[in-house]
C-alpha cells in the first residue's frame, strides 16, 4: 500500500534548551567543545563529534561559580540532544585539578547566612546532578587533577572515569563546614561496601587514582609523567600490592624517607596528558561502534540505581545544606576562604565541641572563640 498521502515535515528540529549564552573561554566559565570522533587510526568519522565539557577556573582549581553550574547544566542538555554527538567527556582545563567542588570563595561572600540564596544555589546544582545522570548519551569523566568535595560527587554521577595517576579523590565536607549530601552519600553505598562508604565520607581523607582503580571507583589510570621520552608512574604513590599491619594495600602514599626523591623526580618530568586522551577516544570509538538505542537502555539501567537514592534525598538535603548556611557552614567556608588572612583554613574544633557542651549561644561571641584571627 503506498503512503504517499502521509504527510511529513522533514525538516529536523532543534531540542536545544538552552542558548549558548553559558559558555566562553575566559575564566570562571564552561567551554563546550565538539571533537571529531577517531578510529584507533585517528581517521575521523564524518559527522560525529564527541561533546567536551570543560570546567574553567583553573586559578581556583576549577571550582564551581554559580554562573558555571548553568554553564554545566547547559552543556549536558545540548550534547544530549544533539544527533551527532556519541558521547560527552567530562574535563576541566590546568593539570592540577577537575574540580574541589563549590566556590567557597563565593560561598563564604555571599551564600553564608543566607540560607535561602543557597537553596535556590542547591536547586541549580541538583539540575547539575540530574543533567549528567539523565544525559542521553554516555558520559566520560576525564580526571587531570584533584577531583575532591562536590568535584568527587559531580564526578560519581558520570558513567565512567578514565584518570591522571597523579589525582586524588574525597569528601572534604564535614571538615569545612557541610555533609556530602551532593552525590556521594547516595552513590558511596552503591560503589563500596557500607564500611568503606562510611569511611569514605567522613574521614576527609583523599585517595590516590591507584587506590581508587582497587576500589572499583574508577575505569582506568594512566601515568601522565614523562622523563626522556619514557612515561614515570606516581612515585608518591606505591603501586605494588603489599602487606602493611596483616592489611593488604595497594595505591598508598610512599614511605615518608622516600617523599623527597619522588618530589625531585616529578620535577624532572614533563606533564602529558596523551596517554588519558588516548584512553577517552578509546572509549569514544567504543561508543560510537554500539548501536545508541541499545547502548542508552543499557546505560540507564544501570544509572537507574544511582539516580533512586540520589532521587529520593536531593531535596531533603537541600533544604538542610540550605539551612546549614546559617550554623557550621558559615564557619566552615568562612575560615577556609580566610586562610591567607588568618594562615588556617579550619576552626579550633575542640573549642567548637566545648561550646556545645556549655550550651552556649550560637552568635558572633561564639564565632570569634572557634575561629582563627589574622596573622600579625
Amino acid at each position: 500500500m503506498a503512503l504517499e498521502w502521509l504527510r511529513r515535515d522533514n525538516e529536523l528540529k532543534d531540542h536545544q534548551l538552552f542558548d549558548n549564552s553559558h559558555f566562553g573561554k575566559d575564566a570562571p566559565t564552561v567551554i563546550y567543545e565538539e571533537r571529531p570522533i577517531v578510529d584507533d587510526k585517528g581517521v575521523k568519522a564524518d559527522g560525529l563529534y564527541s561533546a567536551w565539557i570543560w570546567l574553567n577556573n583553573p586559578s581556583q582549581y576549577n571550582s564551581y561559580t554559580t554562573e558555571m553550574v548553568k554553564g554545566v547544566i547547559a552543556g549536558f542538555q545540548r550534547a544530549s540532544s544533539d544527533r551527532k554527538i556519541v558521547a560527552v567527556v567530562f574535563a576541566a582545563v590546568g593539570d592540577k585539578a577537575f574540580c574541589t567542588g563549590g566556590n567557597t570563595a563565593e560561598y563564604s561572600a555571599y551564600y553564608s547566612k543566607r540560607p535561602n540564596e543557597y537553596g535556590e544555589y542547591m536547586d541549580l546544582f541538583n539540575a547539575m546532578v540530574d543533567g549528567i545522570l539523565n544525559c542521553k548519551k554516555p558520559v566520560i569523566c576525564r580526571v587531570n587533577g584533584m577531583r575532591v568535595a562536590g568535584g568527587q560527587e559531580i564526578g560519581m554521577a558520570t558513567d565512567l572515569t578514565v584518570t591522571s595517576d597523579l589525582a586524588v579523590f574525597g569528601q572534604a565536607g564535614p571538615k569545612h563546614g557541610s555533609a556530602p549530601d551532593g552525590g556521594s552519600t547516595d552513590f558511596l553505598p552503591w560503589m563500596l561496601n557500607m564500611e568503606d562508604a562510611m569511611y569514605n565520607c567522613i574521614s576527609c581523607e583523599t585517595w590516590s587514582a591507584y587506590k581508587m582503580k582497587a576500589k572499583n571507583l574508577v575505569t582506568k589510570v594512566v601515568p601522565v609523567l614523562k622523563k626522556d621520552g619514557k612515561w614515570v608512574r606516581n612515585p608518591l604513590v606505591r603501586t605494588d600490592t603489599y602487606v602493611d599491619d596483616g592489611e593488604i594495600v595497594y595505591g598508598e602514599p610512599v614511605a615518608a624517607d622516600k617523599v623527597a626523591a619522588a618530589k625531585t623526580l616529578m620535577g624532572e618530568c614533563k606533564t602529558d596528558f596523551e596517554l588519558l586522551d588516548a584512553e577517552v577516544n578509546r572509549l569514544v570509538w567504543k561508543f560510537a561502534n554500539l548501536f545508541p538505542l541499545c547502548l542508552m537502555k543499557s546505560i540507564d539501567g544501570i544509572r537507574a540505581k544511582k539516580k533512586f537514592f540520589w532521587d529520593q534525598m536531593k531535596l531533603a538535603n537541600r533544604h538542610w545544606l540550605a539551612a546549614n548556611m546559617n550554623h557550621e557552614a558559615w564557619l566552615g567556608f568562612n575560615a577556609f576562604d580566610a586562610k591567607k588572612v588568618t594562615g588556617k583554613d579550619l576552626i579550633d574544633f575542640i573549642k567548637y565541641r566545648q561550646l556545645v557542651a556549655e550550651g552556649a549561644l550560637f552568635d558572633d561571641k561564639w564565632a570569634e572563640q572557634v575561629l582563627a584571627k589574622p596573622k600579625g
